[in-house]
């Protein structure tokens, strides 16, 4: 079992913002990489990460995270083959088609999730959350509509593969829940980044990384990957599947915002608008659930 325990839903909710606050920081930060191909950045990105939870889970457990890898068994393997495959995917979908074709492709994300947990969990979907999985699609939509393209063979493939992010998410995501009360899955993002650092090693060499890049990277495998992977373990004891996928979908939202501020990207009025319907929807979502408890007895 987990050594920390599930916590509070309110406090569940501040962490899950927190957690695609934190990946949203991606863009903005590769910007000032100077040398690194994408191959050598998603390799150096798990590296740091791996090595990052490795010593969290020592200091924060008291003991190695390996024993409790071990008895997490068949769901801690799977959890770790699906971050592995959302830490990888992501950067060499970006290498075949356009970000906004891999950004709408990962939308579908609440919609796999809530479908999965429904089907394996049996977790009862609301009709609220199936209203703010349409609205936030819309959004998404209105988002990156414009910089959508599929008429070359090479966007279809880079779609192709970005479809595996929001599938894995979902696979992650109900593995987690159904395990969360008897396993503890922290150390499978470890083994996710170890993962993902093996399969990109042959395609990152030789390595190129200047000085600012390594501290680049070591910033996006601690603070884009290694902290709020840990923290949707955590929050995973106490939301919902939907839940989870849902706010997820704050990354995409915030990431536009960050280039804005830390590169001078100003996100055009599709941008704003649609990132606004997308926050309306998680907002309207989680202030109905909070209105349907305070009515229960």
């Amino acid at each position: 079992m987990s050594a920390f325990p599930p916590p509070r839903r309110a406090v569940a909710l501040a962490l899950m913002v927190v957690a695609p606050l934190l990946w949203s920081t991606a863009g903005v930060l590769t910007r000032h990489i100077q040398s690194a191909g994408a191959f050598e950045m998603a390799f150096l990105r798990s590296s740091f990460a791996a090595v990052f939870v490795f010593f969290a889970l020592l200091v924060l457990q008291r003991r190695s995270p390996w024993p409790a890898l071990r008895a997490a068994g068949v769901p801690g393997l799977v959890s770790g083959a699906m971050w592995a495959l959302m830490f990888t995917v992501f950067i060499v979908a970006l290498t075949l088609t356009t970000t906004a074709n891999v950004l709408v492709m990962s939308s579908l994300g609440p919609l796999c999730t809530a479908l999965l947990a429904w089907f394996f969990l049996r977790e009862p979907i609301p009709a609220r959350s199936w209203l703010a999985i349409v609205a936030a699609s819309v959004g998404m939509a209105a988002m990156f509509g414009a910089g959508f393209e599929a008429g070359e063979p090479r966007h279809l493939v880079g779609m192709a593969l970005a479809l595996a992010i929001p599938v894995a998410g979902a696979v992650n995501i109900v593995t987690l829940r159904k395990s969360a009360a008897h396993l503890d899955l922290m150390p499978a993002v470890m083994l996710g980044a170890l993962i993902s650092a093996a399969v990109t090693l042959p395609f990152a060499l030789p390595f190129h990384a200047s000085g600012r890049d390594l501290l680049v990277l070591a910033a996006l495998g601690v603070f884009q990957l290694g902290v709020p992977c840990m923290l949707l373990v955590l929050v995973s004891r106490t939301l919902t599947a939907p839940e989870i996928a849902l706010l997820a979908l704050l990354e995409v939202v915030l990431g536009p915002l960050w280039a804005w501020l830390g590169a001078g990207e100003a996100p055009g009025y599709a941008t704003v608008m649609g990132g606004l319907i997308v926050l309306a929807a998680l907002a309207g979502n989680e202030l109905a659930a909070l209105m349907q408890r305070r009515r229960a007895p």
